[in-house]
């Protein structure tokens, strides 16, 4: 991509898709932005990004979204759900709409997916069912150029699903949803977004499916990013095993309770499911050879840069 070339963004108000304007912003691209409300996007039009406000089950609005884009990220999606259907809804159809949309007006731009690294492990939540699903939507969209990004656990400013557990270390325990040797891997949201840059960026990524990490070996467990933790924060962090039989009977009541109200919930025994899958670990060997890109920032630099050096 050249300096002055559009891309297009979904999911540009949320954690992600704030710091990936800043990120295109910022390496001379111009961004257009599908928001739903201009008037809560002031940060964005801050920013230089021209705003479409519609969402993505408007199709006029994703049409004037891609028109002329060089290339389009899709990286709005559904984390909270009481049943599959609140998943599907988003992840799946809205990227069967701009599957649609950029074949009808931008079928030359390329179109990054970010997907989730959930999506390996399709059988065990909605939410990774929906992910891989919209995977399978780009791979049979009549779409010439595609990537799909699958990160692991994010954070950064911003965040709110990681940011409850590092501040629960802050305290010197971390709460443990399954083992203790569980792995997984980490990526810190600045570096997942130059990732995501790169990749369009990049002819070589064309087709690929990639795992961007922070290029800890072989992830963490439960120990080691207590260890870590201990050391940045100055105090013993100690893994605390939420018993089974209690998380289940919250993530039930919570699943229950959310469908009796019509709310969107985060704990469910789909996603209780998947916090217990025992490798969530990530590799960047494949985006590295075809983009040069590489990780700055481990989880120790990341919670210095969250919470302070004298944290």
């Amino acid at each position: 991509m050249a300096s002055g070339d559009l891309v297009a963004l979904t999911g540009a108000t949320g954690f992600i898709g704030t710091t990936l304007s800043r990120e295109l912003r910022q390496r001379g691209l111009r961004v257009r932005a599908l928001v739903r409300d201009a008037r809560r996007a002031d940060m964005l039009a801050a920013q230089g990004v021209e705003l479409v406000t519609g969402d993505l089950s408007d199709r006029a609005a994703l049409g004037r979204l891609v028109e002329d884009a060089a290339a389009v990220v899709h990286a709005a999606g559904a984390v909270r759900g009481a049943c599959a259907a609140d998943f599907d809804r988003v992840n799946v159809a809205g990227t069967e709409a701009v599957c649609a949309a950029l074949a009808a007006a931008a079928p030359q731009a390329r179109l990054l997916l970010v997907s989730s690294l959930a999506a390996r492990e399709p059988q065990l939540s909605w939410y990774a069912h929906s992910k891989r699903a919209a995977e399978e939507v780009v791979h049979s969209a009549p779409v010439q150029d595609w990537v799909i990004v699958r990160p692991p656990a994010v954070y950064g400013p911003g965040d709110r699903e990681m940011l409850p557990v590092f501040n629960a270390m802050r305290r010197g325990w971390a709460p443990v949803p399954g083992a203790c040797e569980a792995r997984f891997s980490l990526v810190y949201v600045d570096d997942l977004c130059r990732a995501l840059a790169d990749c369009l960026a990049s002819p070589a990524a064309a087709g690929g499916t990639f795992t961007p990490c922070d290029g800890h070996p072989g992830g963490y467990d439960w120990r080691e990013a207590c260890a870590i933790a201990a050391e940045v924060f100055k105090r013993p962090v100690r893994p605390l095993v939420v018993p089974a039989p209690l998380l289940n009977a919250v993530a039930a009541t919570n699943l229950g309770l959310a469908r009796l109200r019509g709310s969107l919930p985060m704990l469910t025994p789909p996603k209780l499911r998947e916090l217990r899958h025992t490798d969530w670990t990530a590799d960047n060997a494949g985006l590295t050879e075809v983009t040069g890109w590489r990780p700055a920032i481990d989880l120790r630099a990341g919670l210095e840069i969250l919470f302070g050096e004298a944290a």
